[in-house]
């Protein structure tokens, strides 16, 4: 488990490594589209994506509780969903993240925060309501998987890059489209031109096959941390098929925090759900019944 916390803060790296070859492809494209040669505009890129990037990293916790609707709790609003985290904490050696609940009847939660200093885990009232001690505590254990393995913080560097890369993308469109070079004789050629639309086209694209990809993974490895920490995989599996049975889709359909549910919120069959967050949830039961604790 340690080895997969340090290749998650390894893989931090690496995720910024490409989105930086994302961010100076969009530099490029516009410096393209402008006439201007040399490194200026990649420079300017990978200025105004960094501080954007930054400025979503510090509110991105905020900003999924907000648009989500969840509402922070002390004990004495739900002493059964509080002592559940707060007991987990404690057996975990986390400090205690802030508790939020969210009014939707579909059986999802989430973790959020940049850090396990600043973390928050927030279920449903779906959740809450349907299942029993042992399965809740195993979904909330996976949970705080997501916080203990730095996850939350991958998630909050790839939400804040992914938004940063969508800037750009919009910025240098409007060049294209309403600004751009005038000069007839420096205008790039037709080839060229083919080339930066395609790279301006792709690199948002691009940006979220990275940030699916990762959410695909740590669901695997938060399920196996979760159950290591209530060493009940049964427990969690059995959350898993009711939440396969009733259904995790949200009312609130936000593609820009799907993955930081325990299950897809997003419904079937919309433009939203093409491209899923999180694996099958029957290849997620297989796995925790085929682990020996």
């Amino acid at each position: 488990m340690y080895k997969a916390i340090a290749a998650n803060k390894r893989r931090t790296w690496l995720i910024i490594a490409l989105f930086i070859g994302i961010v100076a492809a969009l530099g490029w494209v516009a410096s393209m589209f402008s006439g201007h040669s040399g490194p200026f505009f990649i420079y300017i890129a990978l200025i105004v994506a960094s501080i954007y990037a930054l400025i979503q990293y510090f509110a991105a916790a905020k900003i999924a509780l907000a648009v989500n609707g969840a509402k922070k709790i002390e004990k004495r609003d739900n002493p059964r969903m509080y002592r559940t985290v707060e007991n987990l904490a404690i057996a975990s050696g986390l400090p205690m993240p802030a508790v939020y609940i969210m009014d939707d009847p579909a059986p999802n939660a989430f973790a959020t925060g940049r850090d396990p200093q600043h973390a928050a885990v927030c279920a449903t009232t779906g959740l809450l309501d349907i299942m029993d001690d042992t399965e809740l505590e195993a979904v909330l254990a996976h949970e705080l998987g997501h916080v203990k393995n730095f996850d939350i913080r991958v998630m909050m560097i790839v939400f804040g890059l992914v938004s940063a890369i969508g800037l750009l993308a919009d910025i240098i469109s409007h060049m294209l489209w309403f600004g751009g070079n005038k000069d007839e004789d420096s205008s790039p050629n037709p080839v060229m031109m083919i080339v930066g639309i395609a790279v301006l086209i792709l690199a948002p694209f691009a940006a979220m096959l990275v940030q699916l990809a990762v959410s695909r993974r740590r669901e695997y490895l938060a399920d196996s941390t979760g159950a290591l920490l209530t060493r009940y995989p049964e427990g969690l599996a059995r959350a898993l098929e009711k939440i396969a049975k009733a259904g995790s889709a949200t009312r609130t359909q936000n593609s820009s925090t799907a993955h930081l549910f325990f299950a897809n919120p997003l419904k079937k069959g919309s433009l939203n759900g093409l491209f899923s967050t999180h694996p099958p949830i029957e290849d997620r039961i297989a796995k925790l019944r085929n682990m020996s604790l």
